[in-house]
């Protein structure tokens, strides 16, 4: 990631995309660790449960237009109990910024990314991970984040964009060319 050549100001930002329950958290939770301690943006703080897919808006401004500028970037997160905005997110400019969530490879910021990595896992498998992670309580809420999944994913992939596809091995992860790599 660090002969990548800078793609916001300063910045390399990378994003790891996949269905919501593929892991992609702990995926950028490794390749932090691997890169020194690359900062992670989580999009679960920037997505509501009204605007699932419609922060954009809000990544630009508080993320893309200060690490562009070789500023820190500070940005709100959403509290998913409380169901608001509750306090505010300091990420460093650094040579590698991860960004990982469903999305993160959107159309809108792949003019900015360095690199787009897309978790290979079959969405009914990740989905069911998911639930199973959260809990019989968040069935609803499930249901209506698939629904929303499958419109967004349906009206701008991201896998097709990929750099690379990247499976989960029996130790550790196996990285394959991404469709945008082959192209």
């Amino acid at each position: 990631m660090r002969a990548l050549e800078p793609s916001c100001g300063p910045v390399r930002l990378v994003a790891v995309d996949g269905h919501a329950g593929s892991g992609k958290s702990t995926l950028a939770r490794h390749l932090s660790a691997a890169t020194g301690g690359a900062p992670v943006l989580h999009l679960d703080d920037l997505a509501t449960h009204d605007e699932m897919f419609t922060w954009t808006g809000r990544f630009r401004d508080q993320v893309l237009t200060p690490l562009s500028r070789g500023r820190t970037a500070r940005y709100a997160t959403y509290d998913w109990v409380r169901r608001s905005f509750s306090r505010r997110k300091d990420l460093p400019t650094a040579p590698i910024v991860l960004v990982e969530g469903v999305g993160s490879g959107r159309r809108a910021l792949r003019p900015h990314l360095a690199c787009l990595l897309w978790l290979e896992v079959p969405e009914d498998l990740a989905w069911e991970r998911g639930r199973r992670r959260d809990g019989p309580g968040l069935t609803g809420f499930w249901d209506a984040w698939t629904d929303a999944e499958r419109n967004h994913f349906a009206t701008d992939p991201s896998r097709p964009h990929a750099d690379f596809l990247v499976r989960q091995g029996n130790e550790g992860y196996v990285i394959l060319p991404g469709p945008a790599a082959t192209a």
